[in-house]
């Protein structure tokens, strides 16, 4: 196992997604493969990879892309996973892979978006698992997944469980109407946040997302461009690796604890936090 002051190398699978599952998984082997040859110990896919992002609709059919966990997916790698609980009871959920083959757990997406093309409470139940973190043998992780990202609350948490890096696998895209006008600003400030749980946390921050347009125009689906820019930030926020937004790439980046321990004596956030102030949080409305 690891020590805490251990560097490590992690590696991001920016890809683009097809209907066929089994293409999509071979096409996440083949990748994850290039990137341990390249030094990756770390490896992260996009959310859903399995398939293209499915809750662009309501389609009950699509339930049968759910698979266990553990289960076939998780004999092969780490990946986020549309996980069959139950019948009627999926989750969005990521497993997490050791080194040596073993499954460490896994963790479901608390927040869940609905939005135009984005229809995930169709198919997702709240996560019920609260923000664990997990012990690989390279060092401890976190995970939060795609909507959770807007979210303070569980990058401090995981940061709070000893996670070194938080992991979020994401899907996310312009709607192509909306992109001329609004796409600069949306992907600002899907990169802003996410650096500011790094700032705020002291750790590194390792964003993975899919790329490329799925849709169906001709049969009302305007379909989403997904944009890509996976990116890796340190732990006061520089971004020290970023992927394009319009084509398939691995990211390979070495991390070092030692800039989480640097950030935090200097800039000592963790330390100066007031807990005993903060119950109006709990409070779904302020006011209440």
């Amino acid at each position: 196992m690891a020590r805490m002051s251990d560097k490590f190398v992690v590696g991001l699978i920016q890809m683009r997604s097809t209907k066929d599952p089994a293409e999509n998984l071979q096409h996440a082997i083949e990748k994850i493969r290039e990137a341990a040859q390249r030094g990756a110990q770390i490896v992260c896919m996009d959310e859903l990879f399995r398939s293209e992002y499915f809750c662009r609709k309501e389609d009950a059919d699509l339930f049968n892309l759910a698979e266990p966990l553990p289960g076939p997916t998780t004999d092969v790698l780490t990946a986020s996973l549309f996980e069959r609980r139950a019948a009627g009871l999926y989750h969005n959920t990521c497993a997490v892979i050791d080194a040596d083959g073993s499954f460490l757990g896994k963790y479901r997406k608390m927040h869940i978006p609905d939005d135009p093309l984005y229809y995930e409470k169709f198919y997702f139940t709240p996560g019920d698992l609260g923000f664990p973190t997990f012990a690989t043998k390279f060092g401890r992780i976190g995970v939060q997944i795609c909507w959770d990202q807007w979210y303070p609350e569980g990058s401090r948490a995981v940061a709070l469980g000893g996670a070194q890096v938080i992991f979020y696998p994401t899907s996310i895209g312009w709607h192509p109407a909306e992109k001329a006008e609004f796409g600069a600003a949306q992907l600002e400030a899907w990169k802003t946040i996410q650096r500011a749980h790094a700032i705020a946390n002291g750790v590194f921050v390792a964003v993975v997302n899919r790329v490329g347009y799925e849709g169906d125009p001709a049969n009302g689906d305007a379909g989403l461009q997904f944009w890509g820019t996976s990116f890796v930030a340190d732990p006061f926020g520089k971004i020290v690796a970023e992927s394009p937004n319009d084509k398939e790439d691995i990211l390979i980046v070495p991390c070092d604890p030692a800039k989480s321990e640097e950030t935090r004596r200097n800039w000592p956030f963790l330390r100066d936090r007031r807990i005993d102030a903060y119950e109006p949080i709990l409070n779904r409305w302020l006011g209440e």
